[in-house]
């Protein structure tokens, strides 16, 4: 079983900046992917960016250029660097893993989830 532990929200303004960690503990040693996902009031979880193993990373459409996924050198803990946001990415934000196997999006193939976040972006 791996956990994580996700920290960084917060309050902040339209246009500013925040940084969100997750911590991953437990049975880490295997190849996993490790993403970020959202879900704001009313409307379903929703893709953010993923890292995978390799190193290689994705992003949706409409977090690309503005939020970037990055990880440490023990590849036990990962971040978002949210930047520009907008009321839009008002949301919980969670932290997800899954065995690093192919690519994907999808929030029903990620099998460890952190307990989540809450980011509100503020006018």
């Amino acid at each position: 079983q791996v956990q994580l532990v996700e920290s960084g929200g917060g309050l902040v303004q339209a246009g500013g900046s925040l940084k969100l960690s997750c911590a991953a503990s437990g049975r880490t040693g295997g190849r996993y992917a490790m993403g970020w996902f959202r879900q704001a009031p009313a409307k379903e979880r929703e893709f953010v960016a993923v890292i995978r193993w390799s190193g290689d990373t994705y992003y949706s459409d409409s977090v690309k250029g503005r939020f970037t996924i990055s990880r440490d050198d023990a590849k036990t803990t990962i971040y978002l660097q949210m930047n520009s946001l907008k009321l839009d990415d008002t949301a919980v934000y969670y932290c997800a893993g899954r065995p690093d196997y192919y690519y994907t999006s999808s929030a029903l193939e990620y099998d460890y989830w952190g307990q989540g976040t809450q980011v509100t972006v503020s006018s």
